[in-house]
């Protein structure tokens, strides 16, 4: 039995068939919203083949959208990785027994996380440029990647503190008990079984940092959305451009949560842990949590 089975009953025949009707209702309601859309594009001369046809043409791809695609992952696969770097030293350090080392970090991850990401870009754009540290061409690019690796360091450095904190007490209790200490057991025992049980949030997370970095093409960042907006304005066809850049951004965030599914099953596999539906009842005299 599983644990669905305890907490919902199974639908009767009356429960089912309003189920089914809501489901045809529903199916129903999208597919004439999706009619409404196609004949307005129609009305609209959007569905034209010349609308179109240049996304046929190598000149289009290799001058516009792989150019935008190339800068949009490069800047999304540097600041998820330094977002995750942030995320543990300032998630450690919320965590910390030491007390002003865990009030300044959380006073920055908490003013952090309440900074929109577009405003921190753009401060960020204004701030460098002023300095002249670097060409001007790599202000944007550098802005960018700053300001994502700011703000969602500082979610994940939350998801790592909620993380261990979600952990059954008799993980640090045993480690302490086998004489570790509190940063030994942070960083060997508690902060890694944390971040296999984050691993769907921190992949969305990585969602969430490979579409925030289309806000650059307010600061002249020529990412996939910016590149696709100049095709747009010079063929005339901006919708079709925008549409194709939605669709090349819906694969790549579907491919990133395919992949958080296949993680998250491969590493409970490998621990032996059963996936949820499939854990047993445990009987009310058994203890819920050993090491």
């Amino acid at each position: 039995m599983s644990s669905s089975n305890v907490l919902f009953d199974a639908p009767g025949p009356v429960a089912k068939r309003n189920i089914l009707v809501g489901n045809v209702v529903g199916v129903l309601i999208i597919v004439a919203v999706l009619v409404y859309i196609i004949s307005g594009l129609a009305e609209k001369d959007q569905l034209t083949a010349a609308k179109w046809s240049p996304f046929l043409e190598w000149d289009t791809w290799r001058y516009y959208m792989l150019p935008g695609l190339l800068n949009t992952l490069q800047a999304a696969a540097i600041a998820i990785v330094t977002s995750v770097v942030f995320g543990l030293l300032f998630g450690l350090g919320r965590l910390s027994a030491f007390a002003p080392l865990r009030w300044v970090t959380g006073t920055i991850v908490e003013f952090l996380r309440a900074v929109p990401v577009l405003l921190m870009m753009i401060f960020l754009w204004f701030g460098i440029s002023m300095l002249e540290i670097m060409p001007a061409g790599n202000v944007p690019f550098v802005a960018v990647v700053t300001a994502l690796t700011l703000y969602n360091g500082s979610v994940i450095a939350e998801l790592v503190r909620s993380g261990v904190f979600g952990l059954p007490k008799g993980q640090r209790e045993a480690a302490l008990a086998i004489g570790m200490t509190r940063p030994q057991s942070l960083r060997a025992i508690e902060v890694p079984q944390a971040l296999v049980a984050m691993l769907p949030a921190l992949i969305s997370q990585f969602v969430v940092i490979l579409k925030d970095s289309a806000l650059g093409y307010i600061i002249t960042f020529s990412e996939l959305l910016s590149t696709s907006r100049r095709l747009g304005s010079g063929e005339g066809n901006m919708l079709p451009a925008l549409i194709v850049a939605a669709v090349i951004f819906i694969v790549i965030n579907y491919a990133l949560s395919a992949l958080a599914q296949w993680l998250s099953r491969f590493l409970s596999h490998r621990s032996g842990k059963p996936a949820r539906d499939e854990e047993p009842l445990m009987d009310a005299n058994n203890n819920a949590g050993t090491l």
